[in-house]
């Protein structure tokens, strides 16, 4: 899985020779076992090399740069332990691939920068948000978006369990009372339970060490929801503690124990999609509210000079298209390409969404029917 710090280094990457290829692979099957994604490679390799070769590389040039990715074409544990698509990333000095859970077009692109136009539904279409789940025995976190999960180490920011703050005296929850002996042996009920009491404010404690310890990676002015997956009674408990401002207002309800990581994400996702579309929807009626004023634009020499000066809030690219050109940064001047002029190594879309991305800014493809302004290929809000 490819993280954000990966992409945006990806980003920097300049090279008179850069390699971008997407495959469609099978997580397990018949495909698999017949070596279909191995096959996808080999026939992506064969036109990368004829595109090296039209460009004037040399043979034993051609072979050094994509010899890391043919060894993986014999690879049979590799291709195991795959998801939906798999990109891969060369130049002279830099072989990087990456397992993602989208669906490519199998093609290549021969650049001075990395096509990473593909991507970008990972980091920005689909939202990023925090899954944490919680018990007085122990808690994990987890980053997450649409497609992916991944777990993030916090044993060093937060306590392990309540009995670490609290000393080895916490009784659980299902203990609401203490018997003692009577003198004729049965058990006597006590009206006062301070063993429960010191139960609750241990919990307490634990918590507000937990959110204390998680605040030191997330910060207050950072917007992706966190979402709870605990018992109803510990989420109001840790509401009333809680320090980040987006913690999500419905939780999962349960032990987490009774979850492992891929339903926790499928429930977490069912939670939340409905707060990312209507994200969506806000910045999309926002566009149509200003569509008479300087803060939208559907033109592309504005929206490539503004992306360059960090001035792009929302992007909207309808899916499944490219505008390709060249941009002269000193004159600011964008020049559109005819289309028997076209190629991956200008790609317009491409280099002004990976400023946005780590500007930032958001990105969302959307299909023609659901564009702001439907006359153009993409949709700006900026920022002023």
């Amino acid at each position: 899985m490819i993280t954000k710090k990966e992409f945006l280094k990806l980003s920097n990457v300049h090279d008179a020779t850069c390699i971008s290829i997407y495959i469609p692979t099978h997580r397990a099957g018949e495909p698999t076992l017949q070596g279909q994604d191995a096959l996808s490679l080999k026939n992506q390799l064969k036109e990368i090399t004829r595109k090296l070769k039209d460009k004037g590389l040399g043979d034993r040039e051609i072979d050094t740069l994509i010899k890391p990715a043919e060894a993986l074409i014999e690879d049979g544990e590799f291709w195991r332990h795959q998801s939906d698509g798999l990109a891969i990333f060369i130049t002279s000095d830099v072989f990087k691939k990456f397992t993602v859970p989208i669906k490519f077009q199998a093609c290549t692109y021969l650049s001075d920068n990395f096509y990473l136009l593909p991507l970008i539904p990972l980091f920005n279409d689909d939202g990023l948000f925090y899954l944490l789940t919680l018990k007085p025995d122990g808690v994990k976190f987890y980053e997450g978006t649409r497609y992916s999960i991944t777990d993030i180490d916090v044993t060093d920011i937060v306590p392990s369990a309540v009995e670490n703050i609290a000393g080895y005296d916490f009784e659980p929850e299902s203990v609401k009372f203490r018997v003692q002996q009577g003198h004729k042996g049965a058990g006597v009920h006590h009206g006062y339970d301070k063993a429960s009491d010191d139960a609750e404010n241990s919990l307490l404690r634990f918590f507000r060490e937990v959110d204390s310890g998680l605040m030191t990676i997330l910060h207050d002015n950072q917007k992706p929801p966190l979402v709870l997956v605990c018992l109803d009674s510990h989420f109001s408990v840790y509401r009333n503690v809680n320090s980040y401002r987006t913690l999500f207002p419905k939780n999962i309800s349960g032990n987490p124990d009774a979850f492992d990581v891929f339903s926790l994400h499928g429930q977490a996702w069912d939670v939340l999609q409905s707060h990312f579309r209507e994200k969506r929807k806000d910045k999309i009626s926002l566009f149509l509210q200003e569509q008479d004023s300087k803060t939208v634009s559907s033109q592309i020499e504005d929206i490539v000079p503004a992306a360059f000066d960090g001035r792009i809030d929302t992007l909207f690219i309808q899916t499944n298209t490219d505008i390709y050109g060249k941009y002269n940064k000193e004159s600011r001047k964008v020049k559109l390409l005819e289309q028997n002029e076209a190629s991956s190594d200008n790609s317009l879309l491409n280099l002004i969404a990976v400023h946005i991305i780590d500007q930032g800014g958001s990105v969302y493809f959307v299909e023609k029917e659901d564009m702001p302004d439907k006359t153009s290929k993409l949709n700006a809000l900026l920022r002023y």
